[in-house]
């Protein structure tokens, strides 16, 4: 199965791509073909339908880019039982080394509503890793799926609370407070205007991406300007 599958990523490889997406991923050190991710969800989706669907999963060596990425949205788009799959994400996330995986990986996975306790509860234990993508993770699963009237004070709670200091983490939750500024304007404002831990690169960031939105209005725009940090 392997042989197969590494054959038709050849087939899709593109020099150039691999080129310019290993300048926005420079973190990673593995080796990129330059496979577009709408074509590896394709190839994700035909191996997943499969009986065999996780003889790939065992016999890739981990080296390449877009055979991660391939395992993660296979595992993303098998269907499984919600312990079946937290086994096989469990798996996968130390695999990590790069937001794209990080990004395009979270959001396929579609939780459903009834499982979204259990994964909660699932993914606390990341934000307290050592390594930087597995913070990342349980970041962007919150970003993803959490930014509830349910969850939302227990997001801020968590974020206020993250202590990585990696830049994708910051950016991250930066991005995640950013995205419940639009959601959840006044609680988000109340948080921000409290004695909150967050760091001040963080703090501005999270800053700068509301007054990037345009679901957040000018006058608001104007007093998150004053809030900045120096």
């Amino acid at each position: 199965m392997i042989t197969q599958i590494r054959q038709e990523l050849q087939n899709l490889a593109d020099e150039k791509y691999a080129q310019f997406n290993q300048k926005l991923c420079p973190d990673t050190k593995r080796k990129m073909l330059g496979v577009r991710v709408p074509q590896l969800r394709k190839l994700a989706q035909k191996i997943a339908k499969q009986d065999n669907w996780n003889e790939f999963l065992k016999q890739t060596d981990d080296t390449c880019f877009e055979e991660v990425l391939l395992q993660g949205l296979i595992i993303a788009y098998r269907k499984l039982e919600i312990d079946e799959k937290l086994e096989y994400v469990k798996w996968f996330v130390p695999k990590i080394d790069s937001w794209a995986i990080c990004d395009t990986f979270c959001p396929t996975l579609k939780i459903k509503p009834q499982d979204l306790p259990q994964i909660w509860d699932f993914v606390q234990p990341y934000l307290r890793s050592k390594e930087e993508f597995e913070v990342r993770f349980a970041v962007i699963m919150m970003l993803d799926y959490y930014i509830t009237e349910e969850y939302v004070d227990q997001v801020l709670q968590k974020l206020d609370r993250v202590e990585h200091e990696g830049y994708y983490v910051k950016m991250a939750v930066a991005w995640t407070i950013a995205e419940m500024g639009a959601k959840f304007n006044q609680k988000t404002m109340d948080y921000l205007q409290s004695e909150n831990q967050l760091d001040k690169f963080t703090f501005n960031k999270a800053l700068q991406k509301m007054r990037e939105s345009y679901r957040i209005d000018k006058e608001q725009k104007e007093i998150l300007k004053a809030m900045k940090r120096k």
